[in-house]
């Protein structure tokens, strides 16, 4: 599964219509939720906060064509909590 760079750019234009300043705003608060979404996930003291973690990661994810991230967090979902799978997540919001 490759990243698609502009997946992103483009929902949010098919969202939005063209107004460049919007969609880096909405850019913004999209990989802001996502982090949001991954300390939830890091934080996570059981294995129903960290699979509705993932869910909520996941759900953002796929609302903003995020590709990557949104089969990333649903694989996360049914995993066990751990380092590897945050340090996966952690890169793919990084290339946001």
């Amino acid at each position: 599964m490759a990243y698609d760079p502009g997946a992103i750019d483009a929902a949010l234009a098919a969202a939005v219509g063209d107004e460049p300043g919007l969609i880096a705003e909405l850019r913004l608060a999209f990989v802001e939720s996502a982090q949001r979404a991954l300390a939830a996930m890091e934080a996570a003291t059981g294995r129903d906060e960290w699979r509705d973690a993932a869910a909520r990661l996941k759900g953002l994810a796929a609302s903003f064509g995020a590709v990557r991230l949104m089969a990333l967090a649903g694989e996360a979902a049914d995993a066990p909590q751990d380092a590897p799978t945050i340090a996966r997540l952690r890169r793919s919001v990084a290339r946001l």
